[in-house]
């Protein structure tokens, strides 16, 4: 399997087109962290280093095939004074699979506040997710190898009144990764697309679904490490129609939110015919 920094190191084919490797997959579509990942970086490469990313929204529009690298255009929509806003759409056989808009903003001085970090268990006292008895949670263990993840068991997440579905995960990469911050805010990019749609399941287990990610909005909002243990403390408050909505909160081992993510997918009943 690829390195995070392999998926994230693109070819750069002009001024404003890259190119990202095709990384080895068992998934049937190309995973929509590498797509929004690799998005990002393309991004990031067209704007001054005093500008830093603190959001994107972007959306799949149709699946990615893993055996062909995807092609990223970039539109440098505005470069201004203290914000700058670039369009990227991702290209597969000359059609879209994938478009964001990201935003950037040098430093300023401001109020600041966050919601508490939830009680949860320390990531050491709970299992690898390459021994869970669960099948998928086995299966997130073996396509991310190089990342750990350790779920927190629904008995010991502390149920927030009226919450309809939660979950909690820990996780950071296994092996460290260059101290450049915007490589770490990629790589979190990638790595946010991975359980948030699973939420949406707790309270249907037993149910088949045909599951997909369909848009993904993040924000940025302190500095942090992905080779660190962050907690992603996510919710589904509601699903309709086909669809789920999810919400993220990511805080670092000290309590500091340092991300968050919001995310609707494809959650329709598995079609037998």
């Amino acid at each position: 399997m690829a390195t995070i920094e392999e998926i994230l190191e693109l070819e750069r084919l002009e001024r404003d087109i890259f190119r990202g490797i095709i990384a080895e997959t068992t998934l049937p579509r190309t995973f929509g962290g590498q797509v929004a990942g690799q998005a990002l970086v393309s991004a990031v490469r067209t704007v001054d280093p005093e500008f830093l990313v603190h959001s994107l929204h972007g959306y799949f529009l149709r699946p990615g095939n893993p055996k062909e690298p995807t092609v990223f255009l970039v539109d440098r929509v505005r470069d201004g004074r203290s914000f700058a806003t670039r369009r990227v759409t991702g290209i597969q056989d000359g059609q879209a699979i994938f478009t964001m808009s990201a935003s950037f903003h040098v430093q300023d001085e401001g109020i600041e506040h966050q919601d508490e970090m939830p009680p949860v268990p320390d990531p050491e006292t709970l299992g690898l997710a390459t021994d869970s008895d669960d099948g998928e949670t086995a299966w997130l263990a073996r396509e991310w190898a190089d990342w750990d993840l350790r779920l927190v068991p629904q008995a010991d997440i502390s149920k927030r009144p009226g919450a309809a579905a939660q979950q909690q995960v820990w996780f950071r990469s296994r092996e460290a990764l260059p101290d450049d911050p915007v490589f770490h805010v990629c790589a979190l990019a990638y790595m946010s697309d991975m359980t948030l749609l699973g939420s949406s399941r707790i309270p249907h287990k037993d149910t088949p679904m045909q599951a997909a990610s369909l848009d993904h909005a993040m924000w940025f909002l302190r500095p942090f490490r992905a080779d660190e243990w962050l907690l992603y403390d996510q919710t589904s408050p509601s699903a309709g129609f086909g669809r789920a909505l999810t919400q993220g909160r990511i805080f670092d081992r000290r309590g500091n939110m340092v991300a968050a993510v919001v995310q609707e997918g494809l959650t329709r009943h598995l079609r037998t015919q």
